[in-house]
């Protein structure tokens, strides 16, 4: 049996350095668009915005 096809993972990017840092799993269902978040990044060593690549 296959895992939940709803959730899927995505990485998100610094906008800033531009480095994919983290990755994550969204539900596609409920959050169509482009997810953003404010994370840490070890390249800066301060919070940036991280938005959800392809």
């Amino acid at each position: 049996m296959a895992k939940n096809e709803k959730r899927v993972q995505v990485t998100l990017e610094c906008q800033d350095c531009k480095r994919r840092n983290y990755i994550t799993t969204k539900n596609k269902v409920n959050d169509r668009e482009r997810i953003e978040m404010k994370k840490f990044c070890r390249f800066d060593r301060r919070h940036t915005l991280h938005k959800e690549t392809r």
